[in-house]
Parts: C-alpha cells; sequence; structure tokens
C-alpha cells in the first residue's frame, strides 16, 4: 500500500486522486470540529467552500457554522471551534460548514474513491478504517493560507503510525511522508506544546482561543470516523 501525504491544499492535483482513498486533515480546526459536530450526533456536516455557497444551501432546520481567519462568520449560527458542537446544538441537525482552508481540502479530494476526515481526536479510528477499504492512500494536510501547517503534519505522522500497526501490510509512503512520521516519533509526548507553538495556534491565542488548542491536541479520544457520502460528511458505518 502507498501513502503519499501533501503538504498543503495548494499542493494538491485533483487527478492524483483517482481511486484512492483520501484522508484530509485540517487540525487547526475544521477536522476537528467535523469529528466532534458528528460525534455529538449531528446527523451530517456538509463542506462547502465559500460563505456564499454555505447561505445558499442553507435550509429550515440546518446550522450555519464556519469562519474567516479563525473568526465566525457574522450571522452564522455558530464558529468553527469544536467545543461548540455539543449535543444539545447539534444533534439530529444538518451543519453546512465552511472555513478557510479545512472545507477547501475535502473539496479538492472529492476526486477519490472515499473521502474521510482525520484529526488528532479520531486518527487511530481513520486510519482503521482506511486500511479496511484496501486502497492506495493519500493523506491531504490542509495547511494554512497555502502553506504547510505543523498540526496537520504531525497528525499525518500519527496516521502513518496507525497505518504501520498492524504489521501485515506493507506500507511505502513519500520523502514527506517519512518526515512526517519523524516530526510525530520525535514530539509525541509534547502535541499540545507543539500546537500553541506553531502559527495557527498563534492565530488562536491572540484571540483568546486556548481552549480550542487544548481540545484539538488530544490525542485518540474519539472514535467517529466522518465519511463523505455525495456531499455530506456522515458517521462511518
Amino acid at each position: 500500500m502507498m501513502v503519499q501525504v501533501i503538504s498543503s491544499v495548494n499542493e494538491a492535483c485533483a487527478a492524483k486522486f483517482h481511486h484512492k482513498t483520501a484522508i484530509v486533515i485540517d487540525v487547526l480546526r475544521a477536522t476537528s470540529t467535523i469529528v466532534a459536530a458528528l460525534s455529538a450526533g449531528a446527523a451530517s456536516v456538509l463542506p462547502a467552500e465559500t460563505v456564499m455557497d454555505a447561505k445558499s444551501l442553507h435550509r429550515p432546520g440546518d446550522l450555519l457554522g464556519g469562519e474567516r481567519f479563525c473568526r465566525r462568520i457574522a450571522g452564522f449560527d455558530l464558529g468553527n471551534s469544536p467545543s461548540e458542537y455539543n449535543s444539545d446544538t447539534v444533534k439530529g441537525r444538518k451543519v453546512i460548514l465552511t472555513t478557510t482552508n479545512g472545507t477547501r481540502a475535502i473539496h479538492k479530494s472529492t476526486r477519490a474513491d472515499h473521502v474521510i476526515a482525520a484529526s488528532l481526536l479520531n486518527a487511530e479510528a481513520c486510519a482503521e478504517f482506511a486500511l479496511e477499504l484496501k486502497r492506495d492512500i493519500i493523506i491531504m494536510c490542509a495547511g494554512s493560507h497555502d502553506e504547510f501547517a505543523i498540526e496537520d503534519g504531525l497528525c499525518a505522522g500519527l496516521l502513518l503510525h496507525h497505518l504501520r500497526k498492524p504489521g501485515d501490510v506493507f506500507l511505502e509512503t513519500d520523502d514527506f511522508g517519512t518526515a512526517m512520521e519523524s516530526l510525530y516519533a520525535d514530539n509525541r509526548d509534547r502535541m499540545e506544546t507543539i500546537l500553541m507553538n506553531s502559527a495557527s495556534g498563534k492565530r488562536l491565542l491572540k484571540l483568546g482561543q486556548k481552549s480550542d488548542i487544548a481540545c484539538c491536541a488530544r490525542v485518540n479520544t474519539l472514535q467517529e470516523v466522518p465519511y463523505l457520502v455525495g456531499d455530506v460528511l456522515v458517521p462511518r458505518r
């Protein structure tokens, strides 16, 4: 099995996704929020590329969520903090989510046979499911401001760590994937510190959102695997 790791959404070429499983990562914060929403009982999450798209897709009973440059979008029900997506708010409801980087990365991946949303929160569950799908894998780091984001790289390394665990799968990766495995191995005991010191983390800290970083730094605390069916992410069945 071949696992390719893409450093940011800007580096993605749609043609490379054919006949593969895509695992999309935006640790701070889109994919962490998607996992949190589905774990709290949301019926589905529809990733929208633009604010205008999100508004046009909204129907009565749906929730509008998202951010631009780390701030909640005016008029939206929710921002992009995982803690906002609790059971009292989202249970049984469809969430239409648009974010600066993560939802764009999901849309870039839609030519894949399978699309999964991963974060530190659910990395092990995502790796196990990806192995079941028996396809070569592309791990898409969403990045930030069209550049690599270290928190996404850490998650890519964690995913590769779990993909190798069964031992009965011959796994190859590219040079960037090997580097991300080393990044994770060297920092596995200081994930929250790395996130706090990242460029994305510093932006969130300036906005008083330290608790979001702590939440997103938790490793393998959730089992939900968001899986793209049509145009919505739903819990893996």
